[in-house]
């Protein structure tokens, strides 16, 4: 910019043709020079307002080499070029610490269509349709020594959803009328800090995106698990390998010790719990086979550590450390929860300090968030390639729970002690189901170049990209975790199998449309469907599952 105003400038007083002016006019060059210099070394323009320029056209004007007409014209042009130069911009009103190397601001708001459906064995149903909105904002960075952080809030407190459903908001008392605010809160989805000191090493603490490489079967796309985490990545040739360990605060129980005659716990009951962990080991490979193909696979085993049975001196709700049992509340024809498909929730959810009959076990009568006896083997993969001038991928997920005959047989017995209290005449319950133990994921996807992980809220948002996926998942009833798996993805239920598919349009750089669907049936009749899916908590066995949704996201 500066070198176009000196050569407007030197052409406006005919430089390039000097031969041609008078003697006397050899102070235009030099005028010309001295401003086209004075341009180049401290702005973008020729300004006035500079001392060396005055001083020149008030020495010639001195020394009698041009008249008061003549600097007055000059000074006029000068005036007239300036005031028609960009503004320049002022300095931010931001102050950013001088450690922090960059900042990035991103989020998106997203809005939804859903209708929900779940049946019981008798076909009585529960039909949802609902709209929603939902909205994450979070900052991420990187600072100096190798340091980086991140922050993120949401509209929700529930670790697996960020949405909102409109229209449910309490109007409070007194009545304060429709469109109230109080199911919407801000709540924080991630607060981070992480060191990466060298390439292949990667330390994080705090709630943070999960770090292991897994799918939607085991975890549901929305949790952020709280803790540390260790990642490790070296490559050699077409092969990078990494490992991926982590150390998640799964419950505190605190106070770990509590003194009896205190009273800071119930009647007869000491606290001295332990703090859950739930502790995760993975290695894998990534395999770049040729320029459009790869391969990925890991192997991930998690464990629990701190499962303290509740008794009148350990444990605290919501039970994890207790018996899961994954069955409704039937007990028999003529009993208190005589349809088969009720689950036996009560809302506002309760729970009280006795696991067994009577009790319920944060809404339910039969415990349905214990990790008892789950060590669990999983092993993801991908498979990517070219189909003409499209991404494609074929993947998949495979789970086995090593000590999964040990929970079907814990459940098995709680459940019939359950039955027998509440309706002794029964004529007893099914056997253990010690081979459901075991849960598995098969799926394609396909899209335009880089849009692979657009339709399940990841992948590069931009105009006129899209991506189709499908994939086929069984869980079985003693496999999984039932407090990690996706609320859309059949209910967060287990013992439940089906098709889910989606799709993705970019509309803009930053808006982009998708579809859900979800279709599942009950793998066991024998068995209910455990897990604590908030959106229809009421059935129990569900005997079929079907989900629509139709978003709307702007991404930054």
């Amino acid at each position: 910019m500066r070198r176009c105003h000196f050569q407007n400038f030197m052409t406006q007083f005919r430089v390039a043709n000097f031969r041609g002016l008078r003697p006397v006019h050899w102070w235009r060059l030099a005028l010309a020079v001295a401003v086209g210099t004075a341009g180049l070394a401290g702005s973008a323009r020729a300004d006035t307002s500079d001392p060396a320029v005055r001083s020149l056209i008030g020495t010639l004007l001195q020394k009698g080499i041009i008249s008061d007409d003549e600097a007055g014209k000059l000074q006029s042009q000068m005036d007239s070029q300036q005031t028609n130069a960009p503004v320049p911009t002022p300095n931010s009103i931001w102050k950013i610490n001088p450690g922090i190397k960059d900042l990035e601001l991103y989020g998106d708001l997203r809005t939804r269509f859903e209708n929900r459906s779940e049946l019981d064995p008798s076909a009585d149903k529960v039909e949802l349709q609902r709209f929603r909105y939902s909205a994450r904002l979070g900052i991420r960075g990187e600072a100096l020594d190798d340091f980086y952080y991140g922050f993120r809030v949401e509209t929700a407190s529930n670790a697996r959803s960020t949405f909102v459903t409109m229209g449910t908001s309490a109007s409070g008392i007194p009545y304060q009328g429709p469109y109230g605010k109080s199911t919407a809160g801000i709540n924080i989805g991630q607060v981070y800090i992480g060191w990466h000191p060298e390439s292949w090493l990667d330390l994080t603490v705090g709630k943070m995106a999960n770090p292991l490489y897994t799918t939607t079967m085991l975890w549901s796309r929305n949790i952020n698990p709280e803790g540390l985490a260790e990642r490790f990545h070296y490559s050699v040739g077409q092969v990078s390998f990494f490992a991926n360990f982590g150390q998640f605060l799964y419950q505190d129980a605190n106070p770990v010790v509590e003194s009896p005659d205190l009273g800071l716990g119930a009647p007869g009951y000491l606290g001295n719990g332990n703090n859950i962990f739930q502790v995760a080991w993975q290695s894998g490979l990534n395999y770049q086979i040729t320029t459009n193909t790869s391969f990925k696979v890991a192997a991930t085993l998690y464990e629990y550590y701190g499962l303290q049975p509740t008794t009148s001196s350990a444990g605290l709700p919501p039970y994890f450390s207790d018996t899961y049992v994954g069955e409704g509340a039937y007990a028999g024809p003529g009993t208190a929860f005589g349809n088969y498909g009720n689950s036996g929730y009560q809302s506002p959810a309760i729970s009280t300090l006795t696991p067994l009959t009577g009790a319920y076990i944060y809404g339910y009568p039969n415990n349905q968030v214990g990790i008892n006896n789950l060590e669990v083997v999983e092993i993801p993969f991908e498979f990517n390639f070219k189909i003409s001038q499209l991404d494609a991928r074929i993947f998949g997920d495979g789970a086995y729970n090593f000590d999964g005959a040990a929970r079907a047989e814990a459940a098995q017995a709680a459940y019939a002690n359950y039955v027998t209290q509440v309706n002794p005449n029964n004529g007893g319950v099914f056997s253990a189901q010690t081979h459901d133990v075991k849960a598995y994921q098969i799926g394609f996807a396909l899209g335009n170049q880089g849009s692979l992980g657009l339709a399940n809220g990841g992948g590069e948002a931009r105009k006129h990209a899209w991506e189709v996926r499908a994939f086929w998942q069984h869980v079985e009833q003693y496999a999984l975790d039932p407090n990690l798996l996706d609320l859309d993805v059949f209910a967060a239920a287990e013992n439940m199998q089906g098709i889910y598919a989606e799709a993705a349009y970019g509309f803009s750089q930053n808006f982009i449309g998708a579809f859900h669907y979800g279709y599942a049936t009950r793998i066991n009749d024998k068995l209910g469907t455990g897990g604590t899916g908030t959106d229809i908590p009421q059935i129990n066995p569900i005997n079929q599952f079907e989900l629509f949704q139709l978003d709307l996201t702007f991404k930054f």
